[in-house]
C-alpha cells in the first residue's frame, strides 16, 4: 500500500508540551491514519487502517500494552 503523505498535517498529543521525542499522528486519506517519529520527520511512517487503529487505541484505553 502507498499512501501520499506530503500533505499530511501531523500532531502530536496535547500531554507532549514542548519535548521533542514524541510520536505524531496524522489523519490520511481514505481513514488511514499515519504515525511517525517527531524526531525524524522525513523518515518512514506507519500507516494503520481506520479498524487497525481503533483496535490499537482500544487496548492502549484498556492497559493491554502496560508495562508490570
Amino acid at each position: 500500500m502507498t499512501i501520499d503523505l506530503s500533505s499530511a498535517r501531523w500532531f502530536k498529543s496535547s500531554q507532549s508540551g514542548a519535548k521533542t521525542d514524541c510520536v505524531e499522528v496524522a489523519w490520511l486519506k481514505a481513514g488511514h491514519v499515519g504515525v511517525r517519529d517527531s524526531k525524524n520527520p522525513t523518515g518512514p511512517a506507519l500507516i494503520f487502517t481506520a479498524d487497525e487503529w481503533s483496535t490499537f487505541t482500544a487496548g492502549l484505553q484498556e492497559g493491554e500494552f502496560s508495562i508490570s
